[in-house]
Formats: C-alpha cells, sequence, structure tokens
C-alpha cells in the first residue's frame, strides 16, 4: 500500500514529504513510548500520538521516514522543518491509534509483531 493510499483511507493530511507518497508501505508499528521505537529491527510506518520534538529524533535515530500522527494532534513548525531535513512523511489523522491500526491492518498492512 502506498502513502498516498495510506493517507487516503486515514483522511489524513500530508505535513511533509509530499515528494515520497508514492513509497510502498507493507509494516507498521504503533506505540507512543519511544523507547520501543527504538528497539525495532525493521523500518515500519510508525503510527503515534506523541507529537514533539522527540518524535522525530527518535524516527531519525531507528532510521524511520513515514509517520502518522493521531488523535488530530498537529506537528509544529519546528518538528515538521526536521522532518523535512531528514526526508520523512508526517501524516496526521483525526482517528485514534486504535482505529488507525485497525483499517491499516484491514487494508493488508501486516504488524511487526
Amino acid at each position: 500500500m502506498t502513502l498516498r493510499e495510506i493517507t487516503t483511507l486515514l483522511h489524513g493530511h500530508v505535513c511533509t514529504g509530499e515528494a515520497y507518497l508514492d513509497e510502498e508501505v507493507s509494516t507498521a508499528f504503533a506505540s507512543d513510548l519511544m523507547s520501543d521505537v527504538l528497539t525495532l529491527n525493521d523500518t515500519p510506518l510508525l503510527i503515534t500520538g506523541l507529537c514533539n520534538m522527540q518524535t522525530i529524533r527518535t524516527c531519525d535515530m531507528a532510521c524511520l521516514s513515514h509517520v502518522v500522527i493521531v488523535r488530530n494532534k498537529t506537528p509544529n513548525e519546528e518538528m515538521l522543518e526536521l522532518a523535512a531535513d531528514n526526508d520523512m512523511v508526517v501524516i496526521t489523522t483525526e482517528f485514534s491509534m486504535f482505529r488507525t491500526c485497525g483499517l491499516l491492518f484491514q487494508s493488508g498492512i501486516k504488524p511487526l509483531y
């Protein structure tokens, strides 16, 4: 599934990384604990409700480049600048984490665990 399709499915808004929306995603991981994200041995789509600089910095350290921020949270300019500098796609959705994960799973996105 492409990031463009994911954005449509989640009624999302692309905050940064529009040039990468045709990239394919096959797995996802949901967490608000960035310490859990740092333990990943894969590069899934990250689904999180944590909307601060720590999210972007953690993704950079974990080599993750696709993030969905749930619960209608809005990243600030500093976050978006750092994400853009690191070629990250940041998508926001009004949906809860549970609903977001369910929709993605129904559409064929696989969990890491």
